[in-house]
């Protein structure tokens, strides 16, 4: 994971052939929080995320080691979840969901150190390096299937969804 001290309220984009970059930093405890920050001596802690297209995904998830009989389904759990952005944080009352695969914070991980079902750090849910990630996804559909994700139940179930062809 790259990251830097910067002042408040810097946001850049960058592009690169397979995936955005997007870093998006707002200091203090109130206001809109797109990546993730931590607030260390009055500055914050840049963190760069990763907006994948569709064909990088497919890629990264093949080099992550999911089985390739099932990609097509977690490239299309993965869209309908986070639409491929692994800054994603989403409120629901069940608690957080975060990431590329929208990992429930409650059960899989915990905040500022180890925990969870996955040991992680819920930060490195939200980072541009998905290896953990994957390691967790991959724990949360040995216990519960793809039915652990509302957004497969809803744009997968029950479909036969080929690899993306890149």
């Amino acid at each position: 994971m790259r990251s830097v001290e910067v002042s408040c309220g810097v946001w850049r984009t960058y592009k690169a052939l397979k995936y955005e970059v997007r870093c998006e930093i707002y200091c203090g405890f109130s206001g809109f929080v797109r990546a993730p920050w931590d607030l260390e001596q009055g500055h914050c802690k840049l963190t760069w995320s990763k907006v994948y297209t569709r064909c990088g995904l497919t890629q990264e998830l093949s080099r992550k080691g999911f089985p390739r009989s099932f990609i097509g389904h977690w490239v299309c759990l993965i869209e309908s979840e986070s639409a491929k952005d692994t800054s994603k944080v989403t409120n629901r009352a069940k608690g957080k969901y975060l990431g590329l695969f929208q990992i429930r914070s409650k059960e899989w991980c915990t905040y500022e150190k180890p925990g969870g079902k996955c040991n992680m750090k819920c930060e490195k849910l939200v980072d541009d390096d998905i290896t953990d990630d994957a390691v967790c996804a991959k724990k949360v559909y040995n216990e519960e299937g793809f039915k652990g994700w509302s957004g497969w139940q809803r744009n997968c179930y029950g479909k036969q969804i080929p690899i993306p062809q890149c």
